[in-house]
């Protein structure tokens, strides 16, 4: 599902950062530790198509990331990837049902407001389908970013520091909601994060020096 082969990145001025090589087949659920510094973020990203490649090769899906741009990368990442960012984003004057309905219009998939009530009562998040985002706590904006990354059925899904400001009880909540709802939808999981409480729930890791 997922594939990257001596991949390598800088920033003006700065040195350059070598990825290891990444083989993540479908269902499959990794974490990526490092810490501060290390290019979590900036690996998420250019799996995520919101960078551009400078050296080596993504391949998701069997389709290499280096040869889409524009539209058609934006079409793919609709389509292919889900991504649950660090803060969660939505837009304000729009209610929960709303911004995931929003999802499935820029990925070209037809509204289906079924689909989206039935991942919001997976993440208990059904009495919230017309709440306004801004109104939500910030766990269930947690939770309907999860959804957000769920609503295209995406192959790969790509997690950005979920737990790093919860506590023990609230961290372990999250990555079982992750991991639940990546085996409904037998998609691909990687977790990018330095929390090394996470380091004891996923066999397979990946780790940045």
């Amino acid at each position: 599902m997922l594939k990257t082969e001596d991949l390598a990145f800088s920033y003006r001025g700065e040195s350059t950062i070598h990825f290891p090589d990444i083989h993540c087949q479908r269902g499959e659920q990794w974490l990526l530790l490092g810490q501060s510094g290390s290019g979590k973020t900036t690996l998420l990203h250019l799996l995520g198509g919101l960078r551009t490649i400078q050296k080596g090769k993504i391949e998701i899906n069997k389709t290499d990331l280096s040869q889409l741009s524009g539209a058609a990368l934006d079409h793919f990442r609709g389509q292919n990837i889900g991504i649950v960012f660090q803060q969660a984003h939505f837009v304000r004057s729009l209610n929960v049902a709303e911004n995931l309905l929003l999802v499935q219009k820029l990925a070209g998939r037809p509204s289906d407001l079924p689909h989206i009530k039935s991942i919001l009562d997976r993440l208990h998040l059904a009495p919230k389908l017309y709440a306004q985002s801004e109104n939500l706590s910030q766990g269930e904006k947690q939770r309907v970013a999860i959804a957000r990354a769920l609503v295209n059925k995406p192959g790969l899904i790509l997690a950005d520091e979920p737990t790093s400001a919860l506590d023990d009880s609230n961290c372990l909540e999250v990555i079982q909601l992750l991991e639940e709802q990546a085996r409904e939808e037998n998609a691909a999981l990687l977790i990018v994060t330095h929390d090394n409480r996470l380091r004891e729930v996923f066999k397979k890791q990946i780790i940045l020096s």
